[in-house]
């Protein structure tokens, strides 16, 4: 027995090692976690008490309450029962009477006396009324409590309302239908209707219509005993009372919420979820909140833990005074350990009382070195000892510079640096001066850079004094040269006068008269954009005083001192000006000379043009004078020979006028012109040569085609070059007659979204071989033996000039080359947004 009982209980080691585990995590704690603990401890023991009650009492209401829910549910479904034994046992007699009905075995009188013995006996039953199959009343019977409004007349009928629709139900289904509760306007109590549908061999003869008062239906259906114990009501569908009077919300001076009854509802049978039966329950306890057992454990116990927390508020406040005092302690030794500047303190006698960190690691030597020293200190240069024995003794006197002073300060491997000190009193927290303190930092690595910006400087500014620009910048709205190199001096001397001529004709910024408040700001002139978007604007101006073409460049900057500034760059460029006045010369001479031979070429074409018209006019007239000296010649034959011969002299002199104009010598004039006039023009001069080579000639110009800004003489002589080209190809194929054709072909197009107007010249000769194409368009070449190389150069030249491009392609039927495609294009310009341009002749380049 006694082995057993040892065998139960535990020993005394099972025992002894949770204590030791508990005692070694206690003293692991540090003191301020123990006080923690101690004081939580007792607060939790209250809290898991005053919890304990709550839970308690809850669990009691709780328990009551679900008592009071399941005698209030069985009750309920107890009065449900019985109110719907009762409008059952009202059915069952209603279709009795509907059964005599059908069978005829009850005529008026006979169903006025059973319905009066139903009404009087059962006083939920306020009337029975008989209707037939045209919904017509025959007979109706109501108790006296019902009220006038609700009478049913003999003879009228039923056409609308619930009643009508009840009435069509039944007589669809043929059987016993109850309606919602009749909602009316008046006073009158709210009505239950059943109507049973009445069966004459078969056929549908109408109903007979039963209404119950809601109200006693509840007061006589209902128990006695329910009724006593519950406040109960009868609702429809919407929730709305029909009968009885609804407990009103409880509410307490606790609970700010409305406190409702316990209640219950259940639908009545057989009318379904019209009609709703429900039970609130009366209030027979206080509850929880009223029980003053609950109150005064719960008094007692907030007071408990509230005085606990009051301790270990106060223990808490004096636990984080004590860590504030720490940290800040630590932080201002770190701060004194980090940062990069030297602090030295030293007494009114001059003696070293604290250095840091920061100190120690300039001079080299460690604080035990230092504190307790007396001038000289171990940091003096040795042959500066009498200079700091000086300054050390203005310091001690009160006598120190307000802005410190720089000094040579020797570390302990005995190299040198610059350092700046600077030296306050030291005051203590009741307002003596006890020593004085000395910040001092390197200075060694901003003088070196002190050092290399002023190099720099000095070389920045030797560049440019040398450059061959003028530069100067001015601030906005202001007449001060802030800078001007050596040439801007030599040609405008030392004044803003040249800068502001030269940002004025330049027209780098707008004058003030033609600015607008959109585009200009309103304080200076200075456009609204922002600087950092704002970009340089070059301009080419002629200074008669100097005699010199200047590219003149300006931008906006932000000057050393934060104003805003303008930067002028003027740049010498009357060599290159001269250069390309030449070069537009030689342009111009190459353009005639290439016409010259082209006419050079076709001078027998042209010969052979201009000797049909001469031959013409020497007929006409040997004609004209054999017939006169014959005196066979009539007045009107003579008018009429002499317009032939005006007409043939004014063809010869238009052929003459044209070659004339097309060779003479003539300054590039762009203009707006009509492409159709172009292409006649070039049409009628090439037809000349085209016909000596029996080369047919086709074009095509189409409609509507708008104007071009070109020159037109400049564009016919790029046409007659390339349609020559194209007969001279046909004639090198030997191309029988039906092939030897050119197509000229005149067509809008778009490229890159711009809207362009495209000349085409295709011939019908072998092509051009690939190592042809390559250098098509340079200088100097040419696929033939007598070419000078300037043609197809020279066109691609004037047509770069209009802004245009030209191409060149092989045509090929398979493999087969059946021709050659030279094309070119000129952009759609206007007069208002067309600039005179000068046609120079570009440096020769490949086709890309």
């Amino acid at each position: 027995m006694q082995a057993q009982q040892n065998a139960v209980l535990p020993s005394a080691e099972t025992l002894k090692t949770p204590v030791r585990w508990w005692r070694t995590w206690w003293r692991s704690l540090s003191p301020h976690r123990q006080d923690r603990f101690a004081v939580l401890a007792p607060l939790a023991a209250v809290l898991m008490f005053l919890a304990a009650i709550v839970a308690a009492f809850w669990y009691l209401r709780t328990e009551e309450v679900e008592r009071e829910k399941e005698a209030l549910k069985r009750d309920v479904e107890y009065a449900q029962q019985r109110v719907r034994l009762r409008l059952l046992e009202r059915q069952e007699q209603i279709m009795r009477i509907a059964r005599d009905l059908s069978n005829q075995d009850l005529d008026r009188a006979e169903f006025d006396r059973r319905a009066e013995a139903l009404i009087s006996q059962y006083p939920e039953l306020q009337a029975v009324t008989w209707i037939d199959e045209r919904m017509r009343i025959r007979a109706s019977h109501a108790a006296p409590t019902v009220s006038s409004s609700q009478l049913r007349v003999i003879g009228e009928s039923i056409r609308s309302g619930e009643t009508a629709d009840t009435y069509l139900l039944a007589r669809d289904m043929q059987q016993p239908v109850y309606s919602q509760p009749l909602s009316v306007k008046d006073e009158a109590p709210p009505l239950l209707q059943l109507q049973v549908p009445l069966s004459a061999q078969g056929k549908f003869a109408g109903v007979v219509l039963s209404e119950y008062s809601i109200d006693s239906l509840l007061r006589y259906g209902t128990p006695t005993e329910v009724l006593a114990r519950y406040g109960v009501t009868l609702l429809d569908s919407n929730g709305n009372v029909l009968a009885g009077t609804p407990l009103q919300p409880r509410r307490t001076a606790f609970i700010a919420k409305d406190n409702r009854a316990n209640e219950y509802e259940v639908p009545v049978s057989p009318v379904g979820n019209g009609l709703m039966l429900r039970a609130q329950a009366y209030r027979t306890s206080l509850g929880v909140v009223g029980s003053g057992l609950f109150w005064l454990v719960g008094a007692l116990s907030a007071m408990t833990a509230w005085l606990l927390i009051a301790t270990w508020r106060h223990t808490r406040r004096r636990l984080q005074a004590q860590q504030a005092l720490v940290s800040e302690t630590n932080f201002r030794r770190a701060m004194e350990n980090s940062i990069l500047t030297g602090m030295r303190a030293v007494d009114m006698q001059g003696r070293i009382t604290y250095v840091n960190a920061a100190f120690c690691q300039m001079t080299g030597w460690s604080e035990s070195e230092l504190v307790g020293q007396t001038p000289p200190y171990s940091y003096w240069p040795d042959s500066d000892h009498e200079s700091f024995q000086a300054k050390t003794n203005d310091e001690l006197s009160g006598k120190g510079i307000p802005g410190g002073f720089q000094a040579r300060v020797k570390r302990k491997s005995g190299s040198l640096f610059d350092a700046r000190l600077y030296v306050s009193p030291l005051v203590d927290a009741k307002g003596k001066q006890t020593g004085w303190m000395t910040s001092m930092t390197d200075i060694t690595e901003p003088n070196r850079i002190r050092e290399q910006l002023t190099a720099s400087h000095e070389r920045f500014t030797v560049v440019l004094e040398s450059l061959d620009a003028s530069v100067s910048v001015a601030p906005l709205g202001s007449a001060e040269l802030l800078f001007a190199n050596r040439l801007y001096r030599q040609w405008f001397g030392s004044q803003t006068d040249g800068h502001l001529e030269l940002v004025a004709q330049a027209g780098v910024l707008p004058a003030r008269e033609h600015s607008s408040v959109d585009d200009e700001d309103g304080l200076m002139g200075l456009p609204t954009d922002p600087l950092t978007s704002a970009r340089s604007e070059n301009a080419e101006i002629f200074r008669p005083e100097l005699g010199k073409w200047l590219e003149v460049r300006s931008r906006y900057l932000n000057w050393v001192d934060g104003r805003l500034a303008q930067m002028v760059i003027a740049t010498d460029i009357t060599p290159r000006r001269l250069a390309e006045e030449q070069a537009a010369r030689q342009a111009e001479r190459a353009q005639s000379v290439s016409r010259l031979i082209t006419m050079g070429e076709m001078a027998s074409s042209v010969a052979h043009e201009l000797n049909q018209p001469l031959a013409a006019i020497s007929n006409y007239c040997s004609g004209m004078v054999s017939r006169i000296e014959s005196k066979q010649i009539s007045e009107e034959m003579l008018i009429s020979v002499l317009q032939k011969t005006a007409h043939q002299a004014q063809r010869a002199g238009q052929i003459i006028q044209r070659i004339r104009q097309f060779v003479k010598k003539s300054e590039p004039n762009q203009s707006l012109a009509n492409v159709h006039d172009i292409v006649n023009e070039a049409v009628e001069l090439a037809d000349i040569e085209l016909r000596r080579n029996n080369v047919r000639l086709t074009h095509y110009v189409a409609a509507r085609l708008p104007k071009v800004m070109a020159d037109t003489i400049l564009i016919e002589q790029v046409l007659i070059n390339l349609m020559k080209n194209g007969a001279e190809s046909i004639n090198q194929a030997q191309r029988p007659t039906a092939r030897r054709s050119v197509e000229l072909r005149v067509v809008p197009r778009h490229i890159d979204g711009q809207g362009v107007v495209e000349f085409s010249v295709q011939d019908t000769g072998k092509g051009l071989a690939p190592e042809v194409l390559a250098h098509l368009f340079e200088a100097f070449f040419s696929t033939k033996q007598e070419g000078m190389g300037i043609g197809l150069n020279l066109c691609r030249s004037i047509v770069e000039s209009h802004h245009g491009r030209m191409h060149a392609e092989n045509i090929y039927n398979g493999t087969e080359v059946t021709g050659c495609r030279f094309s070119f294009w000129l952009p759609l310009k206007t007069a208002a947004n067309a600039t005179t341009e000068s046609v120079a002749t570009p440096k020769p380049r490949t086709i890309e």
